[in-house]
């Protein structure tokens, strides 16, 4: 697949680890065992020792939020485990695996640009009052900022989400500074909004709740479209003191439609007119953005959606793997020949 790239003078940008622990560790007790970090450095060694030579573009872990609130906490993905216990020793080895795989990366390839791919989400209160606002601030510090301040050797949000003191039981002298690495660039993977308002789920004390506007917008999974969301999220990350920053996903599924040999998917072209166009009003107001990803180019499995969920410039009938460039997909053509 690197040659094939190579050959087709496609840049390739490898992430060592999303979401695909081998079930024998995950056995073994995955990434609530402080093994594990171990078990990442072996693999990011491997890696990286072959493929260096013709790959420099690397990120460490993907999404570490999203499979640690959904697979350790909620119970909502892979390996579905549920309880505040199983969250906080898995975030807590995986910003160690992840600053360990950039050293290892870095020592391995020197060359390298080594970057993070943290799922984010601009977050507003339902309401402009304080139990709210508290409540979104609550949120934020769970889907924004607890793998991004202690890489930067901030510490753990604690003060605004106080639950997460209780991952001090997994703290042993040394792992503040472990946690810390400079990455080359900050890699951000955007969708939606959320709106939160003060609620029941424990230790957060929140609830995420959807627009009711009649004229509010959504994809197939029920996200909102919100361009100017991912505006605020870049521009949020953008008071960190970090490196320059990459869009490394944003997209959206919609429910294609293949009609005389074409699909006709005008939303997704809308959406990608919106959320660029917000990217680019950051990058014009300062913010230094060094690239930006569409997710995805190709239909594919969508984890616990399976394959109903379509985020691909191109469709891929999954039974004769016959594929069709999207309008959707023709359109970013033209557009990145501009």
């Amino acid at each position: 697949m690197i040659d094939t790239c190579l050959d087709k003078e496609i840049t390739p940008w490898i992430t060592l680890y999303h979401w695909d622990l081998p079930q024998i560790l995950e056995d073994k007790g995955g990434w609530t065992s402080r093994d594990v970090v171990d078990w990442f450095s072996e693999f990011s060694n491997i890696c990286t020792l072959r493929f260096g030579d013709r790959v420099k573009q690397w990120i460490p872990i993907n999404e570490p939020a999203s499979f640690t609130i959904l697979g350790y906490l909620t119970g909502l993905h892979a390996p579905g485990r549920h309880g505040i216990h199983h969250f906080l020793s898995a975030a807590h080895h995986v910003l160690l695996a992840m600053a360990e795989g950039g050293r290892i990366i870095r020592s391995n390839v020197p060359d390298a640009t080594i970057g993070t791919a943290l799922s984010c989400s601009y977050v507003e209160p339902f309401k402009r009052i304080p139990r709210h606002e508290k409540a979104a601030r609550r949120i934020d510090v769970l889907l924004n900022r607890l793998f991004i301040e202690p890489t930067l050797g901030m510490g753990y949000p604690m003060q605004d989400l106080p639950f997460l003191r209780k991952i001090e039981k997994y703290i042993i002298p040394g792992d503040e500074e472990k946690i810390k690495f400079d990455f080359d660039f900050t890699g951000l993977q955007n969708y939606f909004r959320v709106i939160g308002k003060s609620g029941i789920i424990p230790y957060i004390w929140a609830n995420q709740v959807k627009n009711k506007d009649k004229n509010a917008e959504f994809t197939q999974l029920g996200w909102e479209v919100y361009p100017d969301g991912i505006y605020q999220i870049i521009k949020q990350f953008a008071r960190y003191p970090i490196k320059k920053m990459i869009i490394t996903e944003n997209g959206a599924s919609f429910a294609d439609h293949l009609t005389d040999g074409s699909i006709h998917d005008t939303a997704r072209t809308s959406f990608f007119k919106g959320y660029l166009s917000s990217v680019l009003r950051a990058k014009k107001e300062g913010v230094d953005i060094g690239g930006y990803f569409v997710w995805t180019l190709l239909d594919n499995f969508e984890w616990s959606f399976g394959y109903q969920p379509k985020f691909g410039l191109v469709y891929d009938d999954f039974n004769t793997q016959q594929r069709i460039v999207k309008d959707s997909g023709r359109w970013f053509q033209e557009f990145l020949k501009q």
